[in-house]
């Protein structure tokens, strides 16, 4: 894996940003600490990459010119069929200089065009540059694995595959913090795309392309768009046989590496799947997983288990309190952005023991979305009692539940019952609710609501039913806006690539078809119905119907005990209570450790701001890796208004 940075002029000459440049690259070193690139393309472009190597290891050098320095290329990610790409490309003519994944980019968009993009299995996030049309193309993969941003200003156009390298040319100002996106994380636990909370700063989307001119400005277009279209089974084992095949394939092609390949292993079946249909490649793959020192939250005795069955070496990573504390503000920065996913910790540690052993793993990610993994799926079947009556009798008993006091039984049931989808889901993290925020907010807006991130999503899934909306809405708000952050972040901030096979085009265009009754069985408690019977045989038996705990943490039992001073010390020091009323916070985890209400979640959501506020605000916290220049934050990047 790597990371990228370029730079296109629009006026004024690239060469001044050159230092700059070079400067900023380096805050992207754990990316790609193999080799380092930057070159000045003519006086309009300055292309810079840190190379993490994994396919074609002597060569592939990046930036990388093609067709005799037309094109250069920066790219981040792997092209899993670029050895089918490259036979066909040779087969019309195109020549090759090396053996790797990225020149196969640069000879597709000289054969195909944009259209090339489309024909690209893997993950990914690039730019390209045509010297000869003054053109710059780019595109991030269907599903979002891989991460770009990017700055228009001015004097061009920035793409960086983090943040932080990006914030050294952005505007200083009172004025740059997205409030609307603080609103929102502290509702949904990220920021969720484009946005981000510098309000300059955007993302490319997942299954976009763009363009850029330096005369006509950025354009971004979607090429992909996952379509859920369930059809009837006669022959459910037809399916799952389907499914089956379609995943070996999948982790098959996910394996091609210059370089030694491992795996994350958990409890769940979506890891154990991973790891048994790896060691049909490759026999003696090692396994790695994290374990956390109370009880009920480890995953490492399934694990091991798991483990002895498959006949693969695990190594494990027990992961305490202190070592949350410890590693927290160096995530942070490694994030960018707030990600109040407590499984951040336990993932950067099991990659940073991965990284002593291969340079890429193999992760399960994505399985839930594909294949309806979470209980919350079947929220839609347990209300379709009240769901299926008539508009009328909806609304009458909507009346009746707000005469409900508030914890009596059956409120709740009726409030979801008559209150549509698009109110009632937006994800897997649910905070504070916008009553919540109107107190905890120093500046709240109500015109501000996750309705505006989730209503264009299920305005596009509206001919879907009810269960599929929800994976739908998934796709584009928790698994790229969570998921995938930790996946990307806490895998390179050890200079590990992770690959996650579910989330290949091939296994979704079957999952896809899945009928709702073979996803969540009306008279089971199963989710992941199809997969899991598509699975037997393949992982063993213990693991089958097992739920899985994904990482789990235990900050509601630690924050009242080893964390309580820690979190305290956080809230007070904290310069952020302009925005956030941090004395009730306070209350909130006085509360908490008197055992009064379980407050956890949302504590750590706001530690979580306050902490990234500390370091890319005020910089009084400076958790960064000492190969990163110092220099790059010393101004303020957000700074509190004057009066």
């Amino acid at each position: 894996m790597c990371g990228l940075l370029t730079y296109i002029c629009a006026s004024g000459s690239a060469k001044d940003k050159t230092a700059g440049i070079e400067r900023a690259l380096e805050t992207l070193h754990h990316r790609g600490p193999d080799d380092t690139g930057c070159v000045t393309v003519g006086d309009e472009v300055v292309m810079g990459f840190k190379r993490l190597s994994i396919i074609d290891v002597e060569h592939s050098e990046q930036p990388l010119e093609y067709e005799d320095g037309r094109y250069v290329i920066t790219f981040n990610g792997e092209i899993y069929n670029y050895l089918e790409l490259r036979d066909e490309l040779i087969a019309a003519g195109l020549t090759f200089a090396t053996k790797g994944d990225t020149e196969v980019i640069a000879a597709a968009y000289h054969h195909w065009g944009q259209a090339a993009v489309r024909r690209l299995r893997g993950m990914f996030a690039f730019v390209i540059w045509d010297r000869q049309e003054r053109l710059a193309f780019g595109a991030r993969d269907p599903f979002g694995i891989k991460p770009l941003f990017h700055l228009v200003t001015d004097d061009g156009v920035f793409f960086a595959s983090e943040k932080k390298a990006l914030l050294p040319f952005a505007a200083w100002g009172d004025q740059t913090l997205d409030h609307a996106s603080l609103s929102y994380y502290l509702t949904l636990q990220y920021v969720p795309e484009p946005a981000t909370l510098h309000r300059q700063i955007k993302r490319i989307g997942s299954g976009e392309c763009f363009t850029y001119r330096p005369e006509d400005g950025l354009a971004v277009r979607r090429y992909y768009r996952p379509e859920f279209r369930p059809v009837p089974q006669n022959d459910p084992k037809q399916l799952y046989a389907r499914i089956r095949d379609a995943l070996r394939e999948s982790v098959r092609i996910h394996m091609r590496s210059d370089v030694p390949v491992g795996a994350f292993l958990s409890s769940g079946i979506d890891s154990t799947a991973v790891v048994a249909l790896a060691r049909e490649v490759n026999p003696d793959i090692l396994t790695f997983t994290a374990a956390l020192e109370v009880e009920g939250y480890s995953e490492l005795p399934v694990a091991e288990e798991t483990a002895r069955h498959l006949g693969v070496t695990m190594h494990p990573v027990v992961v305490d309190a202190q070592m949350m504390m410890d590693a927290l503000p160096e995530i942070i920065w490694h994030l960018d952005e707030p990600v109040a996913d407590p499984a951040l910790v336990p993932l950067y540690h099991v990659a940073k023991k991965a990284s002593e052993h291969v340079t890429v793993a193999l992760s399960g990610e994505g399985s839930d979305e594909f294949f309806a993994g979470y209980t919350i799926y079947r929220e839609p079947l347990s209300l379709k009692a009240v769901t299926g009556l008539p508009d009328g009798v909806r609304r009458g008993l909507r009346a009746v539940s707000k005469a409900i006091p508030q914890g009596v039984k059956g409120r709740s049931f009726l409030e979801r019952g008559t209150t549509p989808i698009e109110e009632r889901y937006y994800g897997n993290a649910r905070m504070f609710t916008e009553a919540e925020k109107s107190v905890l907010l120093k500046q709240y807006d109500p015109s501000v609501s996750y309705t505006d991130v989730t209503g264009p999503v299920y305005a596009e899934a509206q001919h879907l039913g009810d269960v599929e909306k929800m994976q739908y809405v998934d796709l584009y708000t928790w698994l790229r806006g969570d998921i995938l952050v930790k996946a990307d972040r806490m895998s390179m901030a050890n200079s590990l690539e992770v690959r996650v096979p579910f989330l290949d085009h091939a296994v979704f265009d079957v999952a896809a078809t899945i009928p709702r009754e073979l996803k969540l069985p009306p008279r089971s408690a199963d989710t992941k119905y199809a997969l899991r019977r598509a699975l037997e045989g393949v992982v063993p038996p213990h693991i089958v119907n097992r739920v899985k705990l994904g990482f789990p943490t235990p900050i509601r039992v630690w924050l009242r005990a080893e964390m309580y001073q820690w979190a305290s010390h956080v809230l007070d020091t904290s310069r952020a209570d302009w925005l956030v009323d941090l004395d009730l916070v306070r209350r909130l985890l006085k509360e908490h450790k008197e055992n009064v209400a379980d407050h956890s979640r949302k504590i750590w959501t706001v530690l979580v701001f306050c902490l990234w506020y500390e370091i890319f605000v005020t910089g009084s916290i400076d958790p960064r890796p000492r190969r990163a220049p110092s220099q790059l934050l010393t101004k303020p990047v957000l700074t509190k208004p004057a009066g």
